[in-house]
């Protein structure tokens, strides 16, 4: 059930509006604009100032902004700027700036340049002397970040993994002792694919977060195990859709727990090879000194893998 605007909040944003027009926006410069990852009303004020006083927009899919800038009442010039084509996009939105225009560049979603196109536009604009202004917004990472919970020595974005399964592997194995909080961005049909894979290449027992559909309708976000990532996942194809942003606590968070429970899976590993599950729980407990009953639903999950 919604509610309307209280006569303050109204009062506010006519205020608002009124601040946003006597920002300065000089002319000749690359506006760097952050848009909504889902919900339309996390555009800011000062970006819909920009929108209104630019000349032209690059984008990502000219379509998508179409529709966009359409719903917040706008109708300006589209140039198609993506990852094929920035090199070339670059130089046209060179000349009009050196023209005195001004050009918001913007992607399909989020702020430009971040696992997205844009990072050789503003290279060759800055390149060229020409002035660049950030325009703060929404980014996928970030929002994710801040509802996760999660810490570490910092974080490192990763974004998109490879699409290929062995230069995936190799990727996730060159990040594996890494200490900082991981981010990574997936697609919804690569997603159970790459967090099995992260399971295997970081371990059971660090923690992940799976964030979906952010600040939309049937936005998730479920934090667990990495043991338990793929089969929630799996349990519901509904969990398998949108677009997602996947966290990974850093190596440092599980210390030596995290380094028993990887001997102790190893070492399952190999006496399963030889003897029942019970009896390879038995075993693994006298030896690693662990509780038999962790041990056990390991060594089922390990046999399960197999069958």
């Amino acid at each position: 059930m919604t509610s309307p605007l209280s006569p303050y909040l109204v009062t506010l944003l006519k205020s608002l509006a009124e601040d946003a027009a006597a920002q300065r926006f000089p002319a000749g410069a690359l506006y760097v604009l952050a848009t909504p990852i889902g919900n339309l009303v996390d555009i800011s004020i000062r970006a819909l100032g920009v929108l209104e006083q630019v000349d032209a927009i690059a984008c990502e899919d000219t379509r998508h902004t179409g529709q966009l800038i359409k719903r917040y009442g706008f109708s300006k010039p589209l140039i198609s700027t993506h990852q094929h084509n920035e090199a070339a996009a670059a130089q046209k939105i060179i000349e009009r700036l050196r023209n005195g225009d001004r050009i918001a560049l913007v992607s399909d979603a989020g702020t430009p340049a971040i696992s997205d196109p844009g990072a050789r536009v503003v290279d060759a604009v800055l390149t060229q002397g020409l002035t660049v202004v950030p325009i703060a917004g929404p980014s996928a990472a970030v929002v994710a970040l801040s509802a996760s919970g999660l810490s570490g020595e910092g974080f490192q974005f990763v974004g998109f993994l490879p699409t290929k399964q062995a230069q995936r592997d190799s990727a996730l194995q060159a990040l594996k002792e890494s200490t900082a909080l991981l981010v990574f961005y997936e697609a919804p049909h690569r997603v159970l694919d790459t967090v099995t894979a992260m399971r295997e290449a970081f371990g059971h027992q660090r923690r992940i977060v799976i964030a979906r559909e952010l600040s939309k309708l049937f936005e998730q976000i479920h934090r667990c195990s990495l043991s338990e990532a793929p089969a929630w996942l799996a349990a519901d194809t509904d969990r398998q859709r949108g677009e997602f942003v996947l966290l990974i606590e850093g190596a440092n968070r599980g210390g030596k727990e995290d380094e028993q429970f990887n001997e102790a899976r190893r070492l399952l590993t190999l006496l399963l090879e030889e003897c029942s599950v019970s009896q390879a729980a038995a075993l693994a407990a006298k030896i690693t000194g662990l509780k038999k009953n962790k041990l056990y639903a390991m060594a089922l999950e390990i046999a399960d893998q197999r069958s």
